[in-house]
């Protein structure tokens, strides 16, 4: 299933909606990509370097693929090296939870949605300034629009 197919399987995705999504695994199931579902869902993470928003320079939003949530602003988001697409800043202080995560023998903090709790990845103190965090989340889970003027721009050519 692809994302436009997602969304439309999936009455709960909206990019305006800020009302809590609280479903079953079992209703998330029949909304969600199996990809997604284990990710979101099941806390599962995607192989490093394999999203396509891990290098990417557009400009404009990462909404939650699960909810459609607002995440990131791509002014945000910095080359890590980690493999996966990294943050330093989410867009607001609710559209994040966060979470102990001693998994694994590790000590991190995890990141969920803060509109429908989805696993996004976890967030690091080893990021650049201002904050000096580094948000480490699964393309797999992240939706991207384009800015209007950025899109404008780019069709116009000016």
């Amino acid at each position: 299933m692809k994302n436009g197919e997602q969304k439309n399987a999936n009455d709960v995705y909206s990019n305006t909606d800020t009302n809590k999504v609280v479903l079953s695994n079992e209703e998330w199931k029949k909304k969600l990509s199996p990809e997604v579902y284990h990710i979101a869902r099941e806390k599962g993470t995607e192989r490093p370097w394999s999203s396509e928003y891990e290098t990417s320079k557009e400009i404009g939003t990462y909404y939650c693929a699960v909810c459609g949530n607002a995440l990131f602003e791509s002014d945000t988001k910095f080359e890590s090296g980690c493999g996966w697409p990294s943050f330093y800043k989410p867009i607001s202080k609710s559209s994040i939870i966060y979470s102990p995560d001693n998994s694994h023998g590790m000590r991190r903090t995890e990141v969920t949605c803060g509109r429908c709790g989805s696993h996004l990845g976890h967030v690091f103190e080893d990021g650049p300034p201002p904050t000096g965090l580094r948000y480490c989340i699964n393309g797999v889970v992240l939706d991207f629009k384009k800015a209007e003027e950025a899109e404008e721009k780019y069709n116009t050519g000016k």
